[in-house]
């Protein structure tokens, strides 16, 4: 039988399920990673498993996001990371080390493996042929615990790569192209597996900044092949020995396909504020632009910063333009500095931000009221910037730094010859010895919690009768960021769920909160592809906290809708979409809870009176979970049944 390599890979690694289409199947995981945003929360619920070691091959906990440090949250948070990696077997990743997916590209990530992360932009190691997968904070402690991560069988597209890259079109473009193709709902419940001529054309950093972005799609993941570019790339890493050859069988089937001639793209940009908003560059000449930033796990690589600088240098940004360069590693810093070229970065007047996510959730570096930012970021919801009239278009570092240049956008065909896609240099420095490697045995290593970590809650099972009021109705495209907001203030909260629950919608609707305290029980009423963006599972932990038992919407984003079920939050689905006016802010539904089973449409009365279709696409495990309360309970139950 032939396969393509998404299944070959989840072949390798699959303990339980078929691999047929919509089917349940469980995935044995090689490799997790956590950044400190959501690692905090996974491990506290690692902790609660009892497991005295991680058993997954790698475990990594990255510090990337809050590394202000400002007051004592966020360093005691660093602290309890560091020490609870020590007892537990885990690689510890300080703060300014770098942003983790840049950080794990280049140290880590094996071809053919499979990785599961606290972050949804963890796919970007498919572009060294892992299958990576961004996942809630509780499936990764799973994971780490050495349980099954389970999905639902992909469809898996081929995307045929035709051609090169010629002129100013980078790899930013090709993923920008692709979201303006099939728009941030067109990935849901699929695999984007890149192959044709195209493919080697392109190196592994290009490879990685388009199956990160495959995140913005709804994708369960992106992969592409392991051939010749991802050996030079791993040999460059020092780490030559986890190569080896991956690829589609000849022939391989595939259900669905898009092709994309690499030779006919142009600069692109997703204007505010959505990713699939995609328009030409010379489409916005003329447009004024307040402040550059330029970096992200999606563009911070060597090639992307070296591509920039190389058209800084010797230049001066506009003076009205605040320019801000986060370098993704400190190994891609130290091959600039050896380069002789941080120094023409900082003397074109431009800004060098710590090894960090930074601007990119908010987390500093926010653009002026109304002000326009071109970033070469992943995703420009409203208000994520930290600004929340902010005006943020994605675009790739070529593009960004003509516009720090400049002062505006402009169109292309003014810009000259564009600088050639650099190369690795011949010799990398390796920063190895950066990471804190935990000991062979860490039983005594003493755990260290700050004040603001508390501990987790006991939620209730699902009643059998659920009567809850409609807190608020959401439209459409609703993302993680507008339920939970990120920022330095609301981010240090995130080991302490009471405290960070009280900004739940809160650059939304200020007074959900208080309508949520007021009730036993809430719903959230939202349009399509509610929850799209982060993986944050804290917008379904502090949602729960506050009392909300079901979600009803038109559809749902993929990791959104795991973490509802791992809190015990019903993810419900309105069989007539029209039914959504139906169900206003205010009234109050009631459900029969015993009726639910697999897949069935059960009726949710509406005020004591009209009844509302709604069906649910969960597994009769799933269904399970919900009803001990989450994932938790479940998993203590089921080990209370087996002794």
């Amino acid at each position: 039988m032939t396969m393509n390599l998404t299944q070959k890979i989840i072949a390798a690694h699959l303990v339980s399920g078929e691999m047929t289409q919509g089917a349940e199947i469980g995935l044995r995981i090689d490799q997790t990673l956590t950044q400190d945003a959501t690692g905090t929360m996974a491990y506290l619920q690692f902790e609660a498993m009892g497991v005295d070691r991680v058993r997954t091959d790698l475990s990594v906990s990255y510090v990337d996001h809050n590394t202000l440090q400002m007051g004592f949250r966020n360093p005691d948070d660093h602290r309890f990371l560091r020490t609870v990696a020590q007892k537990y077997g885990i690689v510890y990743s300080p703060a300014g080390t770098g942003i983790c997916h840049q950080l794990h590209l280049e140290n880590f990530a094996v071809p053919g493996s499979t990785l599961v992360g606290s972050d949804s932009h963890t796919p970007t190691a498919g572009g060294i042929g892992a299958l990576a997968m961004g996942a809630g904070g509780l499936s990764v402690a799973l994971a780490m615990a050495g349980e099954p991560y389970f999905i639902t069988m992909p469809r898996v597209v081929k995307v045929r790569l035709e051609g090169r890259l010629k002129g100013w079109a980078t790899a930013k473009d090709v993923i920008l192209h692709l979201l303006g193709l099939l728009t941030v709902k067109g990935g849901v419940g699929k695999v984007f597996e890149y192959a044709g001529p195209g493919v080697e054309t392109l190196s592994v950093p290009e490879r990685a900044t388009i199956t990160n972005m495959g995140a913005e799609l709804g994708a369960t993941t992106s992969v592409f092949p392991s051939d010749e570019r991802t050996r030079d790339f791993l040999k460059a890493m020092g780490r030559a020995d986890v190569w080896k050859p991956l690829a589609a069988d000849d022939g391989a089937q595939y259900d669905e396909e898009v092709v994309i001639d690499l030779s006919a793209l142009q600069p692109l940009a997703a204007q505010p504020h959505m990713p699939d908003r995609v328009v030409p560059v010379a489409s916005l000449d003329g447009l004024k632009v307040d402040q550059v930033a330029i970096g992200s796990c999606t563009n911070s690589s060597y090639a992307d910063l070296k591509g920039a600088v190389s058209l800084l240098a010797g230049n001066r940004v506009c003076a009205g333009t605040d320019t801000l360069v986060s370098p993704g590693s400190k190994q891609v810093l130290k091959m600039l500095a050896r380069e002789g070229l941080v120094e023409p970065l900082l003397d074109s007047g431009a800004r060098l931000l710590e090894c960090s996510c930074g601007p990119c959730i908010g987390m500093g570096g926010s653009p002026v009221s109304g002000g326009v930012s071109a970033r070469t970021f992943n995703r420009n919801f409203e208000g994520r910037s930290g600004t929340k009239d902010g005006q943020v278009y994605l675009v790739s570092p070529l593009t960004a730094a003509m516009a720090a240049l400049r002062g505006c956008f402009t169109d292309p065909a003014t810009w000259g010859e564009a600088p050639a896609v650099a190369d690795l240099p011949a010799e990398v420095p390796s920063i190895a010895d950066l990471f804190a490697y935990p000991p062979q045995d860490g039983a005594g290593t003493e755990v260290v919690y700050g004040p603001n970590i508390v501990a987790l809650e006991r939620f209730e099972p699902l009643p059998e009768q659920l009567q809850a009021g409609v807190l608020i109705r959401l439209g459409d495209d609703i993302t993680t960021d507008h339920i939970m907001p990120a920022g330095a203030e609301i981010t240090s909260l995130r080991s302490n769920v009471p405290a960070i629950a009280r900004h739940v919608f809160g650059r939304v609707d200020e007074d959900f909160v208080t309508r949520a305290d007021a009730v036993e029980n809430g719903v959230i009423v939202a349009g399509e592809n509610y929850g799209q963006g982060s993986s944050r599972e804290h917008a379904a932990l502090a949602p729960r906290h506050l009392g909300v038992r079901a979600v009803i919407a038109k559809s749902l984003a993929r990791i959104h809708r795991a973490n509802l079920v791992n809190f015990g939050i019903l993810p419900l689905i309105l069989e007539d979409k029209a039914d959504y006016a139906q169900l206003e802010q205010g009234c109050t539904v009631t459900l029969d809870t015993t009726l639910l089973a697999p897949g069935a449409v059960v009726q949710v009365t509406v005020d004591g009176g009209a009844a509302v279709a709604v069906r649910n696409d969960l597994t009769a495990k799933e269904l399970d979970i919900i009803r001990a309360g989450g994932l938790l309970n479940y998993v203590r139950l089921s080990k209370t049944a087996a002794a």
